[in-house]
Order: structure tokens, then sequence, then C-alpha cells
């Protein structure tokens, strides 16, 4: 029996490294007027909308391939492979009913091809024939089990979202007079909430605001973020500053430490940092707890790390020492932007193994507002990750109109 040979193709999408630019350059933002960027000609997401159109008509180029195998070579050899391998590839690609005529149509072709020869009843040519409507009918059965995972997926996939809606609620777009954004990427596939976290709470104190990043994975870090947002929503309306505030969420995830087993009942902690924009003054108050420090983006372009006040441990780690929480007042003018991130946008690393570097990415850049600022992050990241990050990354930005 011949047998047709194989082809191996490797798809290496485009890379784009973006670094190596001045903190203080001014890069140009696609949709705010000015000239964007040139990107490398074929990008990624082409490569992979021609790598998928590909497959799509893989079924129809083993007939074709079959067909014209068959009519080429003498009689002892067989097409066999080609006109099997048919329904199969298109049994995940294909609906049922386009995977069973797929299988009819490489049975036919071998009917065909074997009248054209005068072999319809020779003992290889019906061995040939059954081979062929054995592989179309095992198509169809696997093309069902697929349907049937798919739905299955689909529907752990929207008990995620209406998961993470309950515990990481979209803020609303203005709250307290503040424009809002906020993004939840979450780096496992088909995963939609981790251990990151945000929450924003207008009080009689001003607008309060909080992002963290618990440690560990799985269902306990999600347990760990309802107790925190949970704590700092009640806390926020009721604690007359941001140190109190700092100090029931230590208590909450104290008593949630209680109730934990094995290591995360020692070594867990949440790093956050907690802000807080009073109303009617141009200013924001900060108090971090052993979280990357937020950032400040001036309607100019100017860039501020606020990263000033005492160093202090993060929540969860009392049992260590004790150190007074300082919240630190800096200036928060007219058409600023407050970013606030978890280590998953810092840490994010390239190819080369350098880490984003937001601080020095923003600088000298202006947006039209937090939510085109949190759209253009999330794809940069993507981007000097290579497509994908190894962490969990929350966003949130606010700007004083």
């Amino acid at each position: 029996m011949g047998r047709p040979g194989s082809e191996r193709r490797a798809a290496t999408g485009p890379y784009d490294r973006s670094g190596g630019r001045l903190p203080g350059d001014r890069v140009p933002d696609p949709g705010l007027g000015d000239t964007p960027r040139p990107r490398p000609a074929g990008t990624g997401e082409r490569g992979v909308s021609s790598m998928r159109t590909f497959v799509r008509v893989l079924p129809v180029l083993f007939v074709v391939a079959g067909v014209l195998y068959d009519y080429l070579t003498p009689a002892e050899f067989t097409a066999a492979p080609f006109f099997t391998a048919a329904p199969l590839v298109a049994a995940p690609l294909y609906t049922l009913l386009c995977t069973a005529l797929t299988g009819l149509v490489a049975v036919a072709a071998v009917l065909a091809v074997h009248l054209r020869l005068g072999i319809v009843l020779h003992v290889d040519a019906v061995t040939e024939v059954v081979t062929v409507a054995t592989a179309a009918a095992l198509a169809a059965l696997i093309n069902v089990l697929v349907r049937r995972s798919d739905e299955r997926l689909a529907s752990v996939r929207e008990v995620s979202e209406s998961a993470q809606r309950a515990v990481l609620p979209e803020p609303a777009e203005r709250i307290g007079g503040l424009e809002v954004a906020a993004r939840y990427e979450a780096a496992q596939a088909d995963a939609f909430i981790g251990g990151d976290l945000y929450a924003v709470q207008d009080s009689p104190h001003g607008v309060r605001l909080v992002v963290g990043d618990v440690r560990g994975k799985g269902m306990g870090a999600v347990a760990a973020v309802a107790v925190v947002i949970g704590a700092f929503r009640e806390a926020a309306e009721q604690e007359a500053t941001l140190e109190a505030v700092a100090g029931r969420l230590e208590r909450a995830l104290a008593r949630e430490g209680t109730r934990r087993e094995g290591l995360d009942a020692f070594e867990g902690f949440t790093t956050a940092v907690l802000a807080e924009v009073p109303h009617g003054e141009c200013a924001v108050r900060i108090l971090n707890r052993g979280h990357p420090p937020p950032l400040l983006l001036h309607a100019d372009g100017t860039l501020v790390t606020l990263d000033g006040g005492p160093s202090a441990l993060p929540l969860g780690m009392s049992e260590l020492g004790s150190w007074p929480d300082r919240a630190v007042c800096e200036k928060f003018p007219h058409g600023a932007t407050l970013l606030l991130y978890t280590d998953g946008l810092s840490e994010a690393r390239d190819r080369r193994g350098d880490f984003y570097d937001p601080a020095a990415r923003l600088a000298g850049r202006v947006f039209p507002g937090p939510d085109a600022l949190l759209t253009v992050l999330a794809e940069e990241v993507r981007r000097h990750a290579g497509g994908g990050t190894t962490d969990d990354m929350a966003l949130l930005a606010v700007r004083r109109p």
C-alpha cells in the first residue's frame, strides 16, 4: 500500500518589542489624532486566521488529493489514508450534518474511483470502502462528543462569568464625579477570575478604591478576594480614615486565615493599595501595603509614581510585626488619571526576560479617558509577553474630569 507523505508546518507569529524608549518620549496613540506607530507586516492575528482557514478546508483537500492520487498512480496503490482522514478532520471543525456529508462524499469518491478502474468488487477495493465508511461513522460519533463537550465548556464559562460579576462587579463609568474604568485579565485560558481584586466605593469621606493581589491560586484565593472586597465595602462606608479601613481589612483576613488549612493558614496574605479621593479636593490619599505603587498621569503626559510613604507589610501578616499605617496625600489635579494595578502588569516578561515597565511606557503619553488607557495597556502587555501573561492582571483607572 502506498502512503502519502506528510508535511509539517510551523507558524510563528510576529513579535513586537516596543522597549528602548526614554521615559520622556511621546508616543502617538491611535485614535488621538496622531499617526499610529507602524506595525510589522503580517500580524499574528492574520497568521492565526489564515491557519484556521487552511484547517477548515483540509477535508476537501484530502478528498481531492485522494482522487488525484488514485487516478495518477498504479492500481496497486491506494488513497485510503486521504479518504479516511477527511471525515476525521471534519469532525471537530464542522457541524454534525457537514461531518456526515464529508463522510458520504469520501465514500462516494472511493466508489467512483473503483468504478473508473473497474475493481468495485475486488477484495482490496471492498476493504477500502469499508475502512472509509467506518472512519465516517466514527467521525460522526466524535462530532457528537465534541459538541457535548463544547456545551459543557460554555456552561462552565457562563458560571465563571457570573462568579466574576458577583465577586468583581464592573464599576459604574462615573462614581462620585470621577470617570472610572476597570479590567481583569486572567492568565489561565478560559478563566475569568483569580486572586487579583479591585473595588470602588463612594462614601461620605470620598471615593475610596482598593486594588490587591491575594497569595495563591484557585478557589482559596477567590474566597479571600470575596472577603477583602466585602470588608472593604463595609469599612469604606463606616471608617473615617483610610488607616482604619486598612485595619478592618487586616482583621477580616485574620478571621479568614483561621478557616484555612495547610500552607495558606500560615502564609496567606494580600498585597494591596488603598486610595481615597476626598469630595471637593484636588488630592488623593494613598496607603500601600506591599503593593506596586500607583501611577498618576497628568493631562500633559507627565507621569508621577506615587511611591512615597513608609513601608508596610501586606495585609494578613500582622503576626510578623506591627507598623502603624500612614496614608500619604498627593495632588490629584483636574484632567489627571490615577492608575492602580497588580504585578501581573509590571512583572510581565518578554522573550528576553525583560519586565514590562508601565511608568516608562506611559510617560509622555495622553489618553482620552481611563477606558482607553486600560485598553492600550492590556494590548501592549499581551504583545510584550508574546500573546499571554503568566499571572493575572487587575487594572483600575480613575480620572478627575
